[in-house]
């Protein structure tokens, strides 16, 4: 055990001004630990969207019938609301544990050496995106499980993921300019790719809401056109559909690869999404043709999760961003510890 160190007056002001200036002072973590703390709240995003899937599957959306607390009378479960309750305040807890988990990304970021404000800001976004998808997850208890909110509270999450994404591929990256690895013409095919699979993802979000699996309960309305509900079986063809659109895509821009001969980076991580959408692809119609069973929506969502960061990585591994070639962590001025 070494000194304790002592702490002045002086420190307590700067900790309360700016905390996160004045553990980047006295600490400076490895880039393993960035990744990895990185790394930390993608995982954790992911969990978070399959277990509020799981609430939805065990019927237990409003297993707590008001928001914020759990009811008007207790901000906890009680043990008279039974297993939906227990199900649907624990997932609302893991939001804490996923803004502990980005906070310690953040700290991460903000503390390594060099400073580098692109991961920062990054780690903030996710921050204000888990806000913001916890007032939205609110109003869906509030409004009775509209399905359309419920949407629009899984395509938050969506937009999350892409924020985890990008901030992990930074931690591997250094600050320069991006300088392209294929032609424009590759990477046109690639945003049309990201674009189908962002369209896939809102569809499978109608398929949900028009079908069985919408709340797992005939009291939670499904989504529908005026006073008529969707056709269930169409908008899942569509999704379908749309599901061997990316495929195509996909099995495209990896033979368009190999014949311009593009850098191992591209060709390896399309490679990764078409494995990734023949086993997503194949749960998808195990659980059609066998009534939608809970364990394969729930593992569907999950693949819904793994499709669109593969996807991501095939758009974020076209360009690179050299790092310095003495990449050596260097003193932070008083200047930049004074401000976040």
């Amino acid at each position: 055990m070494g000194p304790v160190p002592n702490v002045t007056r002086a420190d307590l002001a700067q900790a309360a001004r700016n905390p996160l200036a004045y553990i980047a002072e006295r600490w400076t973590p490895t880039e393993r630990t960035v990744r990895r703390a990185v790394l930390a709240s993608l995982v954790m995003t992911c969990v978070i969207v399959v277990t509020g899937g799981a609430v939805r599957l065990t019927g237990s959306g409003l297993g707590c019938p008001t928001w914020p607390k759990c009811t008007d009378e207790s901000l906890t479960a009680t043990s008279e609301m039974g297993f939906h309750g227990v199900i649907e305040f624990g997932n609302r807890m893991l939001t804490y544990v996923l803004c502990a988990v980005i906070g310690w990304a953040i700290i991460a970021v903000r503390s390594q050496k060099p400073w580098r404000r692109s991961l920062t800001r990054y780690g903030w976004a996710q921050f204000w995106l888990v806000m913001g998808n916890s007032v939205l997850g609110g109003i869906v208890v509030l409004v009775g499980l509209n399905p359309y909110t419920v949407a629009a509270h899984f395509l938050l999450s969506t937009a999350l993921i892409a924020v985890s994404t990008a901030m992990w591929q930074r931690t591997r990256e250094g600050d320069a300019e991006p300088r392209p690895l294929v032609g424009k013409a590759v990477a046109q095919l690639v945003w049309v790719l990201t674009g189908v699979t962002v369209l896939l993802i809102a569809v499978g979000t109608v398929v949900t809401g028009a079908g069985p699996h919408a709340g797992d309960s005939s009291d939670v309305p499904r989504m529908n056109v005026g006073a008529v509900g969707l056709d269930w079986e169409g908008v899942t063809k569509l999704h379908a559909v749309l599901a061997w659109v990316v495929v195509t895509l996909t099995f495209a821009l990896w033979f368009v690869l190999k014949a311009v001969d593009a850098p191992p980076g591209p060709l390896a991580r399309t490679r990764d999404l078409f494995l990734i959408l023949l086993a997503q692809g194949g749960i998808g119609y195990v659980q059609y043709f066998t009534d939608l069973p809970e364990v394969l929506v729930a593992t569907h969502m999950l693949g819904s999760c793994l499709v669109w960061i593969a996807t991501l990585r095939v758009l974020l591994s076209l360009r690179e961003r050299p790092r310095p070639k003495a990449d050596v962590p260097t003193q932070v001025d008083d200047s930049q510890l004074s401000s976040v």
